[in-house]
């Protein structure tokens, strides 16, 4: 009865297409493009080794091609941090703007580093990881002010589904590059150019919260600013850091994190040489389907995000459930995959792609569990969480390749394989475990202002995790 009194207080719902998913879909490309900044090297890596008509190639060993592989994340996790920091205090939108745009610039540079050595593209690898370390905290940043809560799961997961169209249109794309007239180089250059227009474009749309977008209605503006559960004085608030660490939710979503991240990156930087020296496909048959378990993965997001949304909203399970049921879902199945695709060999190519599209695909469920979980936490403090977990999550991006390379001393050799499924199984076993037994998907206390937590929190946890409705009336449920 007391929430019912309450009705006319409730936020009025804007019509369905507003410029939150304006914003959306800019974010959307973003990731695509940004994936192609980080992409490029997995897929190009093939041809930049195996003489092919009309490109240059290098003689470059499995320890060399494994360090190549992982430098990108040398880079990447020191900047993680930081760019957090940086997109609280100047903005997300500048900060995401002016790193794509240099790792624009960065890509065509590629083919030249080659020519010096694989030294040379390590440097460059490591260059482009680092302005790449900003995207992931920049669009938390940007998504803590822009989705509602009652929307997290959809749109969330929605923009981030760009990193997997991303990796898949580069993947399938590359193919036919390889083979034309530009050859591999042509990856690096088309990636460089649509990343400094992309650049652009979101420095004239974007927008870094709905009071300064100059599209938005106020019926909008306030439904959107009183969904988020971030402060409007969130730039000015200190991070508090000691809270954060001393928190079992956080450890419990950095483990979640770790684990997504490992298997990833494992299947993401060895999937194209996998198919190449163990299934035996040819270069354009190997890009065309190391691309399929990608775009799986992004067409599963728009399946299983309304999904986690409605039963959120119509309260059939708490967020917390939600978020540890699709999570297991997304490490677990994918668990169960490499222990079989462990067994596989050249003559079930069928079964063999049928299990890496399923282990990949199936990881978009982790879209509804940890990855918006640092928005559950702490609508505040998105950004600067964000660039922890996935700066620590990074660390298993630059040891993933290296284990792999330490394993495979015949890269043709699928008990060798087998070795490398089994521990990317066994990571995703334990880390979602740990997700499961410490996390949680309510505001917490250091998210607020002393002055303020204390009301604060509590409504927000009696609103985020308990089984009544959303505020919104029933009808309202799907978004």
């Amino acid at each position: 009865m007391g929430f019912d009194s309450n009705a006319a207080d409730r936020p009025t719902k804007p019509s369905r297409i507003g410029a939150r998913h304006g914003q959306a879909i800019l974010l959307f490309v973003g990731m695509m493009i940004n994936y192609f900044q980080r992409v490029n090297i997995s897929a190009a890596i093939v041809p930049m080794t195996q003489s092919t008509a009309g490109a240059p190639y290098y003689d470059w060993d499995l320890a060399e091609k494994s360090l190549i592989l992982s430098s990108f994340f040398w880079g990447y996790v020191l900047s993680q941090v930081p760019s957090g920091l940086l997109a609280k205090r100047f903005g997300a939108k500048y900060v995401i703007t002016l790193a794509t745009a240099v790792g624009g610039i960065l890509c065509f540079f590629h083919p030249l580093a080659a020519e010096g050595g694989w030294i040379d593209i390590c440097v460059l690898r490591v260059l482009t990881g680092l302005v790449q370390g900003s995207v992931y905290p920049c669009v938390h940043t940007l998504l803590s002010k822009w989705v509602p809560r009652t929307e997290r799961g959809f749109l969330t997961t929605g923009i981030y589904s760009g990193a997997q169209f991303g990796t898949a249109v580069i993947l399938v794309s590359s193919g036919d590059i390889f083979e034309s007239s530009m050859g591999w180089p042509g990856l690096f250059y088309i990636s460089g150019g649509l990343s400094l227009a992309w650049a652009l474009l979101f420095l004239w749309q974007g927008a870094n919260e709905p009071a300064t977008s100059r599209s938005i209605s106020k019926i909008e503006r306030e439904y959107i600013e009183s969904l988020t559960g971030s402060n409007n004085s969130g730039q000015s608030l200190p991070v508090p850091w000691m809270s954060i660490f001393t928190s079992s939710a956080f450890y419990g979503l950095l483990a979640a994190h770790c684990g997504f991240t490992w298997g990833f990156y494992t299947l993401l930087t060895e999937m194209p040489t996998y198919m190449s020296k163990v299934l035996k496909l040819n270069v354009k048959s190997n890009a065309l389907l190391s691309s399929l378990p990608y775009f799986a993965m992004g067409v599963l997001c728009f399946v299983v995000s309304p999904i986690s949304d409605l039963l959120i909203n119509r309260g059939s399970i708490t967020v917390t459930t939600a978020r540890k049921l699709f999570n297991s879902i997304g490490q677990w199945v994918p668990m169960g995959c490499l222990i079989g695709l462990g067994y596989m060999t050249a003559d079930e190519k069928t079964g063999a792609i049928v299990l890496l599209t399923l282990a990949v695909g199936i990881n978009a469920a982790c879209f509804c569990g940890y990855l918006v979980n640092h928005m559950d936490l702490s609508p505040n403090f998105a950004g600067p969480m964000m660039g922890v977990t996935n700066g620590l999550a990074g660390v298993t991006s630059i040891v993933a390749p290296l284990v792999v390379g330490g394993i495979l001393t015949d890269e043709e050799d699928p008990t060798q394989w087998r070795v490398v499924f089994f521990i990317t199984g066994g990571i995703y076993l334990l880390c979602n475990a740990l997700f499961v037994l410490l996390g949680k998907a309510t505001v917490q206390p250091w998210n607020d202002p002393p002055s303020v937590s204390s009301t604060t929190t509590l409504r927000n946890n009696l609103q985020l995790d308990s089984r009544t409705k959303a505020p919104m009336d029933r009808k309202d449920d799907r978004f």
